[in-house]
């Protein structure tokens, strides 16, 4: 294998941070991103067009898929209609980022993320490096560029989202043709000369074979369409869809990302989320667990990616509850996480009544218990009771909490106290904050509700709770200690 020092590395922003792996050990997560816990994400491209869900530009050349019979049957066959013309369909005429982000602030979002691209090669900007993309074609319009505009009027954090990584994988479905029926042997659309700018000369790699692909040639034009998206729009956050692509090109993302913010701000304000749990790696930025969660309290920060249903829009979608979301939430913070949650947009822009009910409800359930998750941090432990949330990726099932179970966050001389479930008696104990564990109790308030009788002994701290004003569960329970 060639050598990082052997080789000529990329051009990136001039700063403290080289794409050195102990250079890049030195970042330290910005107080931003630990306070703010919550944040939105707009995971929304040309594959919101079918409305039939994520990887559609991959499954509609996969013989058989749901997707694949989907587009044969609206679309037409994959050898005539494939991507590239569904692409232009994609209007976002009733696109409006200021509206939405006022929903998204309501909700109590603390930062928002957009997508730069997603696997199937559409850019969501004006590229330098891709005809493809939303400002030549579709929606005419700069979204990435729209969806900074509204986060900086409210001041938000604004970060990004990058898929391109594993696109030439990803892809490789498209130079394929139909086994069986009518049309058997015909060649699919990806095999058309005039698009392949688009759908890349990626005969005989899969996904299935590796994530990201070995092709050179790929690496450094990844590393040239990121670098653009950096460059323009000076991202808070960047998120890669898998683990740092390619090395030291990745690395040297980073290190420009960090760079750059530098520049910016007189110090790094920027996270890099990745998906490996290396941890000769995750220490570059920020891990991230998809759809997922962590056993117990982290050492360092880190952050759940999820989606209230489906990533793109999908008319077969069940959504969370907005308990479950709520839920998620508490038990993510107390083990020193944030939540990335994405709400699926109809091709248009918009949001269906199902995802803005959702919306409404976690505002309510955040004017009442935000104290107890913003600015807070991890208390010495992270919950008591029977319950635990399951461990790792892809891990996200909603949990059958009880009255007993309990999550902790901290501030200050303030712990807070969640009891994941309404109390079926008028007092409950909370056994990790009795008297032999935890220092003196000099008050509690139950958020939403006032203040409460307690007592505390060896064993417990007892709550009287006020039954006739509890709101809904996570109920948080703020106790002083002196």
């Amino acid at each position: 294998m060639t050598s990082p020092n052997s080789i000529a590395l990329p051009e990136i922003a001039t700063g403290p941070f080289t794409q050195a792996p102990d250079s890049l050990r030195a970042f330290r997560c910005p107080e931003w991103f630990r306070d703010a816990k919550l944040g939105y994400w707009s995971h929304w491209g040309p594959q919101s067009v079918p409305m039939y869900g994520d990887w559609y530009a991959r499954h509609l050349y996969v013989e058989g898929h749901d997707q694949y019979r989907h587009h044969l049957r609206v679309y037409g066959h994959p050898s005539k209609t494939g991507w590239k013309d569904i692409v232009p369909l994609w209007k976002a005429e009733r696109f409006d980022p200021d509206a939405l982000m006022s929903l998204f602030v309501e909700a109590g979002g603390k930062y928002f993320v957009g997508q730069a691209m997603h696997h199937d090669n559409f850019d969501n900007f004006d590229s330098a490096h891709n005809r493809w993309n939303s400002v030549n074609m579709g929606p005419k319009k700069d979204i990435v560029g729209l969806w900074k505009a509204a986060a900086a009027k409210r001041g938000l954090p604004f970060g990004l989202t990058e898929h391109l990584g594993a696109s030439f994988n990803w892809w490789a479905p498209n130079k394929g043709a139909d086994k069986t029926g009518p049309y058997a042997g015909v060649p699919y659309d990806g095999n058309d000369p005039a698009a392949r700018d688009f759908y890349y000369d990626n005969g005989g790699y899969g996904i299935d074979q590796t994530w990201y692909t070995p092709n050179e040639a790929f690496h450094q034009h990844w590393f040239n369409r990121i670098k653009d998206v950096i460059d323009k729009y000076q991202p808070d956050l960047l998120y890669s869809d898998g683990g740092v692509p390619f090395e030291h090109w990745g690395r040297s993302i980073i290190a420009h990302l960090y760079n750059t913010s530098i520049a910016l701000h007189g110090e790094n304000r920027a996270v890099y989320n990745q998906k490996n749990t290396d941890p000769h790696v995750y220490t570059f930025g920020i891990l991230d667990i998809e759809r997922g969660q962590r056993q117990d309290i982290a050492e360092h920060p880190w952050q759940t990616d999820t989606s209230v249903g489906d990533w793109f829009y999908n008319v077969r979608d069940t959504y969370k509850t907005p308990s479950h979301v709520t839920e998620s939430l508490v038990d993510i913070v107390s083990k020193n996480g944030n939540l990335l949650l994405n709400i699926p947009q109809r091709p248009d822009g918009t949001l269906d009544d199902e995802c803005t009910f959702l919306l409404r409800e976690i505002a309510k359930w955040i004017a009442v218990n935000g104290d107890g998750i913003y600015g807070t941090r991890p208390w010495t432990v992270s919950g008591e009771g029977p319950s635990t949330s399951p461990t790792g990726a892809f891990k996200e099932d909603a949990v059958a909490w009880t009255p007993e179970d309990f999550r902790f966050t901290s501030k200050a001389n303030t712990v807070y106290a969640f009891e994941m479930r309404p109390p079926i008696t008028e007092t409950v104990v909370i056994r990790s904050l009795g008297s032999a564990k935890a220092r003196r109790v000099a008050g509690v308030r139950v958020l939403g509700a006032g203040k409460a009788v307690y007592t505390q002994n060896a064993d417990g701290l007892v709550v009287t709770m006020p039954q006739a004003s509890l709101p809904v569960a996570p109920i948080g329970i703020a106790i002083t200690l002196e």
